[in-house]
Order: C-alpha cells, then sequence, then structure tokens
C-alpha cells in the first residue's frame, strides 16, 4: 500500500489509547489492500483504492472510530452499528477488543474492494425530516378569520408552511411581526407563497 507520513503523524499525535488502534488498522489494511492508498482527508485518514474511499478511521479524546465508505453494503445487517453515537460502524473504539478479528475484518475488507471494482456507489445518508412547524397563535388566530387564506396554507406542503412560520417568528419587532402576519394573509389569500415574487412563471 502506499503510506502518506501524514498518517504517521496523525498516529503520534492521537490519545495514547487510540495509537495501538490506528496502528493495527494501518496494518491490517496495508495486508489486505495492498493496491490501495492513505491519504488524508477531512483531517483523518483514509484508505483509496482505485481512487474512491475504502474506510477511514479517526481519533478523539475518548474514543476511536473505524468505519468502510460502503457501510452496511461491506459489515452486514448483523454487524452492531453505533452510528448515532460514533462515526463507523463500530461504535466508540477504546482498545483493540472493541474491533472484529482480524480475519472479520480481512473479510469486510475484501467485500469493500469488491464493490469498489463493481462501481457500486456508496449509499447516501437517510435525510431525516423535519418536524412540522408549531403553528404560533397570532397566525392561527388569523387564518381562522380567513377561510380563504386558510385554505391556501393548509394546501401547501410542511415546506412551504414552513417558510410563511419562520418569516414571521423570526421577526425581531413586533410591528414588524404584524406586518408580516398581514403580508402573509393577503398573499395566501391570493394562493401565493412565500416568496412568490422570486419564482419563474
Amino acid at each position: 500500500m502506499k503510506s502518506d507520513p501524514r498518517i504517521d503523524v496523525y498516529i503520534e499525535r492521537a490519545a495514547p489509547f487510540a495509537q495501538p488502534i490506528l496502528t493495527h488498522l494501518r496494518a491490517l489494511l496495508a495486508r489486505t489492500c495492498p493496491d490501495g492508498e492513505e491519504t488524508l482527508k477531512w483531517g483523518m485518514p483514509n484508505i483509496l483504492y482505485r481512487g474512491k474511499i475504502l474506510c477511514n478511521m479517526a481519533a478523539f479524546k475518548a474514543h476511536a472510530t473505524f468505519g468502510f465508505w460502503h457501510n452496511r453494503a461491506v459489515t452486514g445487517v448483523d454487524t452492531p452499528e453505533a452510528q448515532a453515537d460514533a462515526m463507523g460502524q463500530f461504535g466508540r473504539l477504546t482498545s483493540l477488543s472493541d474491533l472484529p478479528d482480524d480475519t472479520t475484518l480481512a473479510t469486510m475488507v475484501a467485500r469493500a474492494i469488491a464493490l469498489i471494482d463493481d462501481g457500486a456507489k456508496a449509499p447516501r445518508p437517510l435525510k431525516h425530516p423535519k418536524p412540522p412547524a408549531e403553528l404560533p397563535a397570532d397566525l392561527a388566530a388569523a387564518l381562522t378569520s380567513s377561510p380563504g387564506a386558510a385554505a391556501t396554507f393548509d394546501s401547501f406542503p410542511p415546506g412551504q408552511r414552513r417558510e410563511y412560520i419562520e418569516w414571521i417568528t423570526g421577526a425581531k419587532r413586533e410591528e414588524t411581526r404584524v406586518k408580516r402576519l398581514t403580508t402573509a394573509i393577503a398573499q395566501l389569500e391570493d394562493g401565493k407563497r412565500l416568496n412568490w415574487k422570486y419564482e419563474r412563471c
């Protein structure tokens, strides 16, 4: 594997508990992906294969992380994931015992290499939709007084309703808020989105 001296510096500067973890992973990847290439991306060690990211690792104050770019396609559904708790697919690593055994890791590396050879694209992270914006009392009262505006507002998707709500609640002065509320109701009565002036005809 083509090494990068910046990775040596990164490991040397890592916390003592993390150094054995990073060193072990680096050596294992050099054995299992000899055609790979070390580099530094986003300030942390990454392994490239055929110009694509194979995996990466990082060290923090109290834990280290390791993960494959193709995520579950490499680790399998039975591999415990702790992405809500840490980057990568193996949670917060504090010792070598937190990693799978070398045979299991080698199998995963081979799978990751095969995915790149096959041209597989890494899955995009799931986007969690925002919760519906809370309707402020003054806007709710104004909509109740204007059935036409209410009908338009209710017909909008959540994102368009959120635009109106955040525009009104974002006013810093009371008089500005009242003015925006009046404008909002007038526009809604005409069936218009908040930024209708800037939309293409």
